[in-house]
């Protein structure tokens, strides 16, 4: 791959999607939280995203709901709507051929007679990607799946439901449509991208957009600055949020390194929000306020998003919402702790009885105090 670096400003405003998109499927439980315009992105609501569909997978944890669905699977996905929440997350990337798929490694490995195989995703076929794992007919069997651990081992991909690989445009049409799509647009960290291949993948996720989203709403989302930024000038229906560690690791591009560099990458760019690992925003809270005051949007990913305690201090932080492996737990959590104005106006009980506290209770000065200890605890 090339290194080349992208233009912006080159690129034509190319709409691959509905100028007025149906707002028909708005009536479901997403109307109640979101309101989006063709460059708005305005919660009212503290928003809960499922992170692969119902949660990433982490072969190699004890707890058992880590590796209970495969991740990024349409069972996956449609496990999720069972719940309350109001988005699903999912990597797209695509394959050799122009077929937008859904898988979130950059390889995919196999063995076959005691030899491991590992293979670019973007480097095979649409055909050769869904040959690996459970297959759609029970006659054929597909190659084994294994997966590479960050820490370099390598593991097979078991889970207790597994299901099959899949693309974009299956996820349209098979998970349930109350739920919106946050689609993660995948890159490699380690590799520079030539503007020419990153127009045409783009535009292959946004004509399969065009043709099955039929309202469905939907975020998209980068870790990729560029990708963030042409996606976001080949259309202007759907809102773009810049994905960043938020400072908790250093890359080459320094528009990846700090949440003020996240700002200013939205701001110049007309991006709707951040996207930031949750430990970024305790190290450093000041920054939600300068996130707000932009004008921004931000939600949060990462492990601590799992622990209701940590997803409930960033709602009391003015975090539009949070992206979550333990679905279930989180979004019961969510619905005990975090309550509309007028919910909490119900709870208020008759004259001399006792009220149960679900949640708890903070004054400001005690939120001030505990803004300035979660750095120091998170170190």
């Amino acid at each position: 791959m090339a290194l080349k670096a992208v233009h912006v400003s080159d690129v034509p405003n190319l709409d691959q999607v509905p100028e007025k998109p149906s707002l028909a499927i708005y009536s479901t439980r997403f109307s109640q939280g979101v309101e989006i315009g063709r460059t708005s992105f305005k919660p009212s609501k503290f928003l809960v995203v499922g992170h692969r569909g119902n949660g990433m997978n982490f072969l190699q944890s004890s707890d058992r709901r880590m590796k209970a669905v495969k991740e990024n699977s349409i069972i996956s996905f449609n496990s999720a709507a069972n719940y309350p929440i109001d988005f699903i997350e999912f990597d797209v990337q695509v394959t050799k051929d122009d077929c937008p798929i859904i898988f979130h490694d950059n390889f995919i490995l196999t063995q076959e007679n005691g030899t491991i195989y590992e293979r670019r995703v973007t480097e095979l076929t649409l055909a050769e990607f869904l040959s690996y794992g459970p297959q759609r007919e029970e006659s054929v069997t597909g190659k084994p799946l294994l997966r590479k651990t960050k820490d370099g081992k390598i593991v097979s991909w078991t889970v207790e439901t597994d299901d099959s690989a899949c693309t974009l445009k299956e996820a349209f049409e098979k998970v349930n449509a109350s739920v919106g799509f946050n689609i993660e647009l995948k890159f490699d960290d380690h590799i520079v991208y030539e503007q020419d291949y990153l127009v045409r993948v783009l535009q292959a996720i946004l004509h399969v957009i065009s043709e099955h989203a039929k309202g469905r709403p939907i975020i998209f989302s980068s870790f990729q600055p560029d990708a963030a930024l042409l996606v976001k000038k080949l259309q202007t229906t759907y809102p773009v949020f810049f994905l960043t560690n938020g400072g908790t690791e250093i890359y080459y591009d320094v528009r990846r390194n700090s949440l003020e560099e996240a700002i200013e990458l939205c701001l110049e760019g007309g991006l709707e929000g951040i996207v930031s690992e949750v430990k970024g925003i305790f190290r450093n809270p000041g920054a939600v306020n300068k996130i707000k005051e932009s004008k921004l949007s931000l939600m949060t990913y990462g492990k601590l998003n799992n622990v209701p305690e940590a997803v409930y201090m960033q709602h009391l932080m003015g975090i539009d919402g949070v992206i979550v492996d333990l679905v279930q737990e989180i979004t019961e959590a969510v619905s005990n702790l975090v309550k509309k104005p007028e919910e909490v106006e119900d709870e208020i009980l008759l004259e001399g009885e006792e009220k149960v506290q679900n949640r708890p209770q903070f004054s400001q000065r005690e939120l001030s105090f505990l803004l300035k200890l979660i750095p120091e605890l998170i170190q």
